[in-house]
Order: C-alpha cells, then structure tokens, then sequence
C-alpha cells in the first residue's frame, strides 16, 4: 500500500488533486486508517488513476469521466474512445493551425502594406493557350476556400492526362470565373496547358477522361508578377501588384491567371506568376 503522497509522486499527479478526486468520489482510496485517517492507496489504483487522467486530458468533463468509469468499460472500449476523442482533438488542431497561418498571412499583409514595392511588375500581352482542365466550386476567392478545391483537380487531372496520352505542353495554369449562382462562389479551373495540334486519340473524347479542352483567349494587356512560395500567401504580392495597377493608372479585368513556373513538393519553393488582366479607363 502507497500512502497519498507516494501514490501521487508514482501516479505523476499532486496530493490536492487526489484528494479533490475522493471527495467527489471518482477515486477514493483504498484503505483509510482508522487510527489516522490517513488514505492508503494500492499499486493496482494507478491503472484507474490513467484512466481518469486520460480522459480528463482528452476534455472529458470530471463528471463525464465518472459515469464512463461507472460503466465500467472494457480496455479496448476505452481505446476506441480515445482514438476517437483524439481523432476529433487533431482535427481542432489542424482547423486552428490553418486559421493561424491565414492570420499571419493578414498580418503580413498589414505590416507589409505601407512599403510594399511591387517591384518586377511587366505589362506584356498573353497569347491565346489550350488548355485541357477541371473545374470545381469555391465558396469564395480567399485561398482557404480555393486550396482545397484547386489541388485535388490538379491531382485528378494529372492522372486523368497520363490515362488519356495527352501530353502537357506547358506549365499548369489556373483561372477563375464568377459561379452562375452569383452568391459569392467562385469557378475554379485547374489546368495544364496543351498543344495546338494535340489530341487523344481518334477513338476518344475529353468526356472519357473527365477534363475538357478549352482555348483561353489572347489578353492584349497584363500586369505580371512573380510570387515565390506557398500560394496560401499570396496575399502580400497580390495586393502589392494591385497597388501597382492602381499607382499607373489601370483598371483589372476579370480575374487574375496563375502559372506554376516552378512547383515542388514543398509548396515554400513554388514559383508563381500572377497574371492580371488590366486596361486603361
């Protein structure tokens, strides 16, 4: 038998909690001296003290650890709860951490506003491109709406260009429409481009593969722009190549284009370019 004090040192919890646990009645000891009054612990006790210990870590309340306790669960059920509780806790940690970045990426964007430079900035004429693409829906245009629409189309559209033989002849590009719906979503299209005299195939069509071909016209004016990493921060060198257009008189037309120049598995060494469409009022 430990008394309270070493049961709290081998149970890596203090005296006070243990105390605080009797008293409610969660885990009481297992022996109190008559004499004394002091509590007596047993070395099997700790295996319930890991139990309520977890669970109070996994955000079970006290009094939920008590009724699970009295249900007297199996090991393997108590497993699965766990497993499930902190399946639910990574998937809090996940959302968090997403709304950090895109917070940071705010704050950038506030910090950097005011010397922002958009230097590199070239207006030059986009020549008319074939493109084989997917599209989906974004509920918006902010890029924690439109990543995790826009990778799983590259991904599919990747697989579905290998499938068909067709074979890309350019870097990937990425464009953008109002929805039909006009409540705010954004059309997404993932692309890659293709050769003008390119096909897949006389005994196939885009409808066999899932993608579409499509001929994105010739834009007489655009504002350009390199942006280097991830394109969850693309905030910064966006707004700064809206300063510009702003600064030299220009108006945008329509959504921006992007093109992968370089694109690796870390997105922190992507090479972007963004394409703004512009013209003078």
């Amino acid at each position: 038998m430990f008394s309270i004090g070493e049961f709290a040192r081998h149970g890596r919890v203090s005296v006070r909690m243990l105390r605080h646990y009797d008293a409610i009645g969660l885990l009481r000891p297992a022996k109190v001296d008559a004499g004394t009054g002091y509590r007596l612990y047993a070395a099997g006790q700790l295996a319930d003290l890991n139990r309520v210990i977890a669970l109070k870590d996994l955000g079970f309340t006290l009094t939920q650890v008590q009724a699970i306790l009295a249900e007297q669960v199996t090991a393997a059920e108590l497993r699965g709860m766990l497993k499930l509780r902190r399946a639910e806790i990574q998937t809090q940690i996940a959302a968090e951490t997403a709304k950090l970045a895109r917070v940071e990426a705010r704050l950038m964007t506030i910090e950097d506003e005011a010397s922002a430079v958009a230097d590199g900035v070239v207006v030059k004429r986009l020549p008319a491109l074939r493109v084989a693409e997917l599209s989906g829906i974004a509920t918006g245009f902010e890029p924690e709406a439109i990543t995790p629409v826009i990778q799983p189309l590259y991904c599919t559209l990747w697989q579905e260009l290998a499938s068909s033989g067709l074979n890309a002849a350019g870097p990937a590009l990425a464009h953008y429409d109002d929805a039909p719906s006009r409540d705010g979503s954004i059309v997404v299209h993932a692309g890659v481009q293709v050769a003008a005299g390119d096909d897949i195939g006389p005994d196939r069509t885009t409808a066999d593969h899932g993608f579409a071909i499509v001929e994105l016209p010739a834009v007489d004016e655009a504002a350009t722009i390199i942006h280097h990493g991830s394109m969850d921060d693309v905030l910064v060198t966006g707004q700064a190549l809206a300063r510009w257009i702003d600064a030299n008189g220009y108006r945008s037309a329509g959504y921006v284009r992007e093109i992968t120049l370089e694109w690796s598995p870390d997105p922190d060494c992507w090479v972007t370019e963004l394409q703004q469409p512009i013209y003078a009022p």
